[in-house]
């Protein structure tokens, strides 16, 4: 049964009832209760302003204030009860206020607006939702730079088009990733310095007609800012905006890590075995061992360009100030957020727990990938690196003519490529002196390896304090 008009918080010049059907489109209490805690250390805030510029009196603030204490308990119990009629989290908080408390509760918006109200709450919920974030990803990341510095010894193939191209270390393509990830934790705290400005104040457009002290309000919540123009702080959400673009980059990062391990999992690479806890079956074929876990974090990074590209659909055709359409802000910024948080934690777990096959990555290893080094064999001779190229194509060329692999064409069969091949052409035949010339920072060289791992652990430590 649809509620009166009289009961809303929009009531009064509306006659008669909403159609139920209505009423349900337009309520968002299934989902922004999620905002509870953030809903009532806002309307605390407030009710300090209103004491401080004369709106309410000491008892009528203490009241409200052991009011929304008392709310808070029900909710933190699990006991709070929604009700017909409560269209979103403000009402159903404030609606609850005055059952406990009565009259004064009417006292609690004065001056504010649900449109500053709501934006406030979701700016309080997304930068604590970036702390939770930020940590897992650098988790994530300490996992994967621990597991790079036990590993560090061990080759294996490094592609690119998915084609063999050098050989590098297993650790290498490791932190390849973990570079990426310390770009998202680097992103998500930029987002956060601009979530974490204050919009209350605002009211609806106009601002706040009662001398409400806005540094107040802003200490008390612990914003670093005050917003700077009433009607951009109602009307825009850049900042669910760029938090659902930081999700898409992240998990586009996440995908990518996913794909090439579920490749180095088939068994015609056999590279790595994920652990059993997790991958499942098949339903139809006993033998199969599937790596779900990796092909859902996959899939998840489609989700979340679905809510961002959607949502940015929705701002686009917006006029000033604020319109309904930024309801669709609050599931697209929570489904990100559970979204992202499932896939960290999962990526972890991966990461972790998956076994190296150092016998088929170092089997996977062969003479042609050192097509490059005969090339830089020839330039440390004096040669320009073209035409060494050029020398070591050819080389390539009699080896597959020849059906034999690289390493086993002989010093004449060289020197019909170039004259300067000589017997020292042997010592370029072995990986590991192949993977160490490369020991310019950033490298796969062992010693580039390991300055790469000194420099995360250094990173992550100063990202905590």
């Amino acid at each position: 049964m649809a509620s009166s008009e009289g009961n809303k918080l929009w009531g009064g010049r509306f006659v008669g009832n909403i159609d139920p059907i209505m009423e349900k489109f337009n309520a968002s209490i299934a989902y922004d209760q999620r905002m509870w805690q953030a809903d009532i250390k806002g309307s605390k805030a407030y009710v300090k302003a209103l004491q401080k510029a004369g709106l309410v009196t000491e008892d009528e603030m203490k009241q409200i204030l052991t009011g929304l204490d008392k709310v808070f308990d029900e909710w933190s119990k699990g006991d709070f009860r929604i009700k017909d009629g409560d269209e979103d989290i403000h009402t159903a908080n404030e609606r609850r206020l005055k059952e406990i408390i009565g009259d004064p509760a009417g006292k609690l918006h004065t001056g504010r607006s649900r449109n500053d109200q709501v934006a406030t709450d979701m700016r309080l919920w997304l930068r604590d939702a970036i702390i939770t974030l930020k940590e897992q990803t650098l988790q994530l990341i300490n996992t994967m730079v621990e597991r790079a510095a036990v590993e560090i010894d061990i080759l294996f193939p490094g592609y690119t088009h998915t084609q063999r191209a050098q050989p590098i270390r297993w650790s290498h393509w490791i932190l390849s990733h973990a570079v990426a990830l310390s770009r998202d934790v680097e992103r998500l705290e930029d987002i956060r310095k601009r979530t974490n400005v204050m919009p209350l104040g605002s009211g609806a457009i106009a601002g706040n007609p009662f001398n409400i002290d806005r540094e107040l309000l802003r200490k008390e919540l612990d914003f670093d800012g005050i917003s700077i123009n009433s009607m951009d702080a109602t009307g825009q959400r850049d900042f669910v905006a760029e938090f659902l673009f930081w999700g898409s980059m992240c998990l586009t990062h996440l995908s990518k890590m996913a794909e090439d391990l579920i490749l180095y999992n088939t068994k015609e690479f056999s590279f790595i075995t994920l652990s059993d806890a997790y991958s499942t079956g098949s339903s139809l074929m006993p033998q199969k061992k599937n790596a779900d876990s990796l092909e859902l974090i996959r899939s998840k990074a489609g989700r979340v360009f679905g809510r961002c590209a959607g949502f940015l659909m929705t701002l686009k055709g917006l006029p000033s100030s604020y319109n309904k359409d930024l309801q669709e802000d609050k599931e697209a910024m929570f489904d990100c957020f559970d979204t992202v948080h499932a896939v960290l934690q999962v990526t972890t777990g991966v990461i972790s727990t998956l076994e190296v096959n150092q016998k088929s990555m170092e089997g996977a290893l062969s003479p042609d990938m050192l097509a490059t080094d005969l090339a830089y064999h020839l330039v440390r001779k004096g040669m320009p690196f073209r035409e060494a190229h050029s020398c070591a194509g050819k080389a390539v060329y009699i080896a597959e003519t020849k059906k034999v692999p690289l390493n086993q064409l002989t010093v004449e069969d060289l020197q019909t490529a170039s004259p300067l091949f000589d017997a020292d052409i042997s010592s370029v035949w072995d990986y590991s002196s192949s993977v160490e010339q490369y020991s310019a920072p950033g490298g796969t060289a062992k010693n580039s390896v390991i300055a790469q791992i000194e420099h995360f652990r250094a990173w992550i430590k100063a990202q905590k304090h």
